[in-house]
């Protein structure tokens, strides 16, 4: 299963909920990240040399008052990359203090959901898409009502 996600043929699709974006395009985030080991955080960098290159696509599915609904795929998998590049780009995710958000949800979580997995089963060759729904919370719910 390791080397599927190395060879790309699993997709991950996550949701986020951030502060409030005005865009509706498809927006297309290409930086390189660095890893801080000491402070387990990953930063966007300059320096492509230490930095590993980093892209997600991201679109708006939901408007809340103060927030939005994001659905993101990834082309890299990197450490702490959503978190990381949505923070640098000014949308750091709901309740994600390391991150730059600015108060903590009240369990502590951020708002950070794997949504749906694809993949092509080994032996049957059919496609498998696994979907979870979020958890219950008041903003959770106010995004997939």
């Amino acid at each position: 299963v390791n080397n599927k996600f190395k060879e790309k043929k699993v997709k991950k699709t996550y949701w986020a909920i951030t502060k409030k974006i005005d865009s509706n395009k498809i927006i297309r985030l290409e930086n390189f990240l660095k890893k801080n080991e000491k402070q387990n955080k990953s930063f966007v960098t300059t320096d492509i040399k230490n930095g590993k290159k980093s892209i997600l696509n991201f679109k708006k599915i939901k408007s809340l008052d103060k927030y939005s609904l994001l659905e993101i795929s990834l082309e890299t998998g990197r450490h702490h990359q959503i978190r990381a590049q949505l923070s640098n780009y000014g949308y750091p995710i709901k309740g994600d203090l390391k991150y730059g958000f600015k108060r903590p949800n009240n369990d502590g979580s951020i708002h950070l959901h794997s949504r749906k997995i694809e993949f092509t089963h080994p032996v049957t060759k059919n496609k498998i898409c696994l979907i979870a729904c979020p958890p219950k919370d008041t903003i959770w719910n106010l995004c997939v009502k």
